[in-house]
């Protein structure tokens, strides 16, 4: 799960972390008062989940309550494009308004499970994706390893302080800031905790100027304050859908090929043959060890809702899973709701002669396949032949 900016900064704040003063608006006029009480010129940070908001016209600066007001009023209700949002964009319901701070030096600092422990990674390469650091000037990021046993120590610090060349009188507030990221990550089931960029200031403070915060999904239930930020609108409406429907492995993708596949290996390995059979695959669909017939039926309500969807492909490896229930959920699903497109079947597994039974006598139209490669092919050529007959 994501949370905005702003609610990644009160975190950040609450575990001892300095952040720039600022206010969340929704309307132009709280962004001018906002701005009045701040008082100087004010950055307006247009709230969506993603980056690059910068380059896509959703970071701007204002001189005064007016100007704010008017940057809100262009921001507030539109779709922010850039290039880690989907091609149309995320809403901008809220904007942070914050105090314009001019940086000395922009920091990167991090916190991701990696070789299966927490690492903590800085980098001099401030401001821009990690990623890219990584890519062209690797030697720019330094990184300790930290035992969850012994939680951050000095010595991580020091390590991480050297590689950043920090002047003497910033060591200890980074070493207690480092500390403080590292308690958030850990208390809060964070699967990430970014600072970028962490901000020198001209009078020799360090500032987190913005902040990533992504948690563990497996986690919210003990965690039920973040659970809370959770913001539906900037999520993908299936995604959203998959959740309520209880598909917690669900993500769509640009393709026309829904799959429903049981294990995230054997989903993976289903995408792949699909894109070189010529196909684009539509989702990622690990619908689980299942043994109900609701969550068959729940992923083709999910699939058949997906307009780019123009073809379906089960494929099932019946180990824990029982064959058989997939087959009476494909035809419960089949009496339920219309499927309009071609559907491909390859089932293998416990009790797989009783699941083909249930399917012949059921009068369902599907297309059979003997095996993986076989389901991959006949996915993508029933897409061309449906268009041919339509």
């Amino acid at each position: 799960m994501r949370i905005h900016e702003y609610q990644a900064k009160k975190l950040l704040s609450d575990f001892g972390i300095p952040v720039p003063p600022g206010e969340v608006i929704a309307t132009p006029e709280e962004a001018a008062a906002a701005t009045g009480r701040l008082g100087g010129r004010v950055a307006l940070k247009a709230q969506v989940h993603a980056g690059g908001r910068g380059k896509g016209g959703g970071i701007r600066l204002a001189a005064t309550p007016e100007e704010a007001a008017a940057i809100a009023s262009q921001l507030l209700g539109r779709r922010l494009v850039t290039h880690q949002t989907p091609p149309e964009g995320l809403p901008v319901n809220t904007i942070l308004v914050e105090e314009e701070t001019i940086p000395q030096r922009e920091l990167y600092l991090g916190v991701v499970i990696a070789s299966a422990c927490p690492v903590m990674m800085a980098s001099e390469s401030g401001g821009m994706d990690i990623e890219e650091v990584a890519a062209h000037r690797p030697e720019k990021i330094v990184s300790v390893h930290i035992d969850p046993s012994l939680g951050f120590q000095p010595f991580h610090a020091r390590k991480l302080i050297y590689g950043l060349n920090l002047e003497p009188p910033l060591h200890r507030p980074a070493t207690q800031l480092m500390g403080g990221l590292y308690r958030l990550f850990q208390e809060r089931d964070c699967s990430l905790a970014e600072i970028n960029p962490l901000a020198v200031t001209n009078d020799g403070r360090l500032l987190a100027l913005d902040a990533k915060l992504n948690f563990d999904d497996n986690a919210l239930f003990r965690q039920t304050e973040v659970a809370a930020l959770r913001d539906e609108a900037q999520e993908n409406a299936l995604e959203v859908k998959a959740q309520d429907w209880g598909i917690k492995n669900y993500v769509k993708l640009q393709g026309n090929i829904g799959c429903v596949v049981n294990g995230a290996g054997l989903a993976m390995a289903t995408m792949d043959l699909i894109q070189l059979a010529g196909g684009e695959p539509a989702n990622f669909l690990d619908i689980g060890t299942v043994n109900n017939t609701e969550r068959v039926v729940n992923a083709f309500r999910l699939l058949t809702g997906d307009p780019e969807v123009k073809a379906i492909l089960i494929n099932i490896f019946g180990g824990m899973a029982r064959v058989d229930v997939i087959a009476t959920g494909i035809v419960e699903a089949a009496k339920e709701m219309d499927i309009p497109v071609p559907v491909v079947v390859r089932l293998e597994g416990t009790n797989l002669e009783e699941g083909r039974r249930i399917l012949a006598q059921s009068g369902v139209k599907v297309i059979h396949a003997t095996d993986l490669s076989d389901a991959a092919r006949k996915v993508v050529s029933s897409i061309a032949i449906s268009r041919g007959s339509a």
